[in-house]
C-alpha cells in the first residue's frame, strides 16, 4: 500500500476511534409519570389485564359484517390517512437526509481548455480529478441530528396510527347514527301509519255523531305532527351515508345503494375491559407520539451544543492533467494532497449559546406537553367508563318505559273504542308511545357510540407491529 493511503487509513480509524466515543447534550430519559392502579370508573372484578389482540379489532364484538367491511374499506382508502402515510415517507426519507451526513463525502471533476500564448503557440490542457471529504464527528452533533431524525419518524408512525384510531371510531360512530337514524325513521312511518287509521276511525265516529270536532281535530294534528318529523329524518339519514362515503375515499353518493337497507343497531356482545392505567402509555398513539417528540427535542439540544466546538475534517484530492488526453491518466501525471483541518467559530454574538437556550426550552415544552397527553387520556378513559355505564342504565330503563306504554297505548284504544273515554286519552298515550321508542332507539345507539368512545380512549384500532 503506497505511504500516503496508509497514512490516510490510519488518521481515518483514529478518528473513527474518538468520534465513537463523545456526544455533547443530554441522553434521552423516558418520562416516568405516577399512574392510578386502577380505574374508578370500571366495575369491580373486571379483568385487569386486556389482550392488545382485542383492542386491534374491537369493532369485531359488535358482530355487524357491515361495520367490519366499511372500516376496512375506509383503513385501506381514507384520505386522511393516505396523507398520515406520506408523512411517515417524508420522515424516513428526512433521517436518510440525516443519516448520510455522518459519511464521506467524493466530488469528480474534469475540464479542457484550449488556449494560444503570446507567441501564437496553441496548445490544449486536460484535467481530471477527485476530491473527497470527511467531517467527522468528534462531538456528536450529527449522530445526535440522526437521533432526532428517528424520533421524528417514529412521531409520523404514531401519527399514523393515531389517524387509524380516530378512523376506525368515526366510521363506527357514523354507522351507528345511520342505523339510529334509519330505525327512528321506521318508527316515524309505523307510527304514521297507525296515526292515519286512528285518524280514519276518529272521522267515521264523528260523522256517526258519536265524537265531537274536537276529537277528529287531535287526530290529524297528531297525524301531521308525526308526517313533520319523517322528511327530517330522511334527510339525516342520507347525509350519514355522504359522511361515510368520505371516510371511504369515495363520492358522496357511493354508498347509497348499500346501506340504504335497514339493519339493526349494532351492540357489543362482550366489551373489552379497560385494562390497566399503565398500560395507556404503551397503548395510545398519541402518548407515544409525545414521548417521540420529547425525545426529538432532547437530541436536537445535542446537535445546538455541538456548534460550541470545532469541526474536524479530513480532506484529499487526486488530480491528472495533460496536454494529451490520450496520456492523462497516467500516473506519472498525478497529483495528490491529504491532512485534516479544524475550524472553530470562535466569535458569534452568543448565536450558539441562545440556541441552546431555545432548544432546551422546547424540550421543556414537549415533556410538558407528554404530561398533559397523559392526563387527557386518563381524562378520556374515566369518562368513557362513566358514560357507557350509565349510558346502558339509561337504555334498560327506556327498554322498560316503551314497554310499559304500548300497554297504555293498547289499553287507551280498547276503552276508546268502547266509549269509556275520550280521544284525548289516545293522543296523550300514543304521543308518550312514540316519544319512549324514539328515545330508546337513540339511547341504544348512544350507548354504542359510548362504548366506540372507550375503545378509542383505550387506544384501540391499530396493530402494534408496524416497520419503520
Amino acid at each position: 500500500m503506497p505511504r500516503c493511503c496508509a497514512s490516510l487509513a490510519g488518521l481515518a480509524a483514529l478518528w473513527s476511534l474518538l468520534a465513537a466515543g463523545c456526544a455533547v447534550g443530554p441522553n434521552f430519559q423516558r418520562p416516568t409519570m405516577e399512574m392510578p392502579a386502577a380505574w374508578t370508573g370500571e366495575p369491580a372484578g373486571t379483568e385487569a389485564r386486556v389482550a392488545d389482540q382485542e383492542l386491534r379489532r374491537w369493532w369485531e364484538g359488535f358482530n355487524d359484517p357491515q361495520l367490519t367491511s366499511l372500516i376496512e374499506r375506509a383503513m385501506a382508502a381514507n384520505l386522511d390517512l393516505r396523507q398520515a402515510a406520506a408523512r411517515v415517507r417524508q420522515a424516513r426519507a428526512a433521517r436518510g437526509v440525516a443519516f448520510a451526513a455522518i459519511g464521506p463525502t467524493l466530488d469528480a471533476s474534469a475540464g479542457h481548455e484550449r488556449s494560444r500564448t503570446t507567441v501564437g503557440v496553441v496548445g490544449d490542457l486536460y484535467q481530471a480529478g477527485f476530491d473527497a471529504g470527511w467531517e467527522i464527528d468528534l462531538f456528536g452533533g450529527t449522530r445526535r441530528g440522526i437521533e432526532a431524525a428517528e424520533a421524528d419518524l417514529t412521531a409520523a408512525v404514531e401519527e399514523q396510527n393515531g389517524v387509524l384510531v380516530s378512523l376506525s371510531a368515526e366510521v363506527a360512530r357514523n354507522y351507528i347514527t345511520l342505523r339510529v337514524g334509519q330505525q327512528r325513521l321506521a318508527m316515524a312511518r309505523q307510527t304514521l301509519t297507525a296515526q292515519r287509521k286512528t285518524a280514519e276511525l276518529t272521522r267515521q265516529r264523528y260523522e256517526a255523531g258519536l265524537v265531537n270536532r274536537l276529537d277528529r281535530s287531535n287526530a290529524e294534528a297528531q297525524l301531521a305532527t308525526t308526517a313533520a318529523q319523517v322528511p327530517v329524518l330522511e334527510s339525516a339519514v342520507r347525509q350519514t351515508m355522504h359522511t361515510l362515503a368520505v371516510l371511504l375515499g369515495q363520492p358522496p353518493a357511493t354508498l347509497v345503494a348499500e346501506l340504504t337497507p335497514d339493519a339493526p343497531v349494532p351492540v357489543a356482545v362482550t366489551p373489552v375491559p379497560a385494562g390497566l392505567p399503565s398500560d395507556l402509555l404503551r397503548r395510545r398513539p398519541d402518548i407515544r407520539k409525545a414521548e417521540a417528540a420529547l425525545h426529538a427535542a432532547t437530541a436536537r439540544i445535542g446537535v445546538a451544543t455541538a456548534d460550541l466546538f470545532p469541526r474536524f475534517t479530513l480532506s484529499g484530492a487526486l488530480s491528472f492533467s495533460d496536454t494529451h488526453l490520450g496520456s492523462l491518466f497516467t500516473w506519472a501525471e498525478r497529483g495528490w494532497s491529504f491532512g485534516p483541518s479544524v475550524s472553530w467559530r470562535l466569535f458569534e454574538s452568543g448565536r450558539t449559546l441562545a440556541n441552546i437556550e431555545l432548544r432546551k426550552a422546547m424540550q421543556e415544552e414537549e415533556g410538558l406537553a407528554y404530561q398533559q397527553t397523559v392526563l387527557t387520556a386518563l381524562r378520556e378513559v374515566e369518562d368513557a367508563l362513566v358514560a357507557a355505564a350509565k349510558e346502558e342504565e339509561h337504555r334498560r330503563a327506556l327498554l322498560e318505559a316503551t314497554i310499559a306504554n304500548r300497554k297504555v297505548v293498547e289499553l287507551a284504544i280498547r276503552l276508546y273504542q268502547a266509549g269509556e273515554t275520550d280521544f284525548l286519552a289516545v293522543v296523550v298515550a300514543q304521543r308518550a308511545l312514540y316519544a319512549a321508542e324514539d328515545a330508546l332507539a337513540q339511547g341504544t345507539g348512544t350507548a354504542a357510540i359510548e362504548l366506540v368512545a372507550l375503545y378509542k380512549a383505550l387506544g384501540g384500532g391499530w396493530g402494534q407491529e408496524r416497520k419503520l
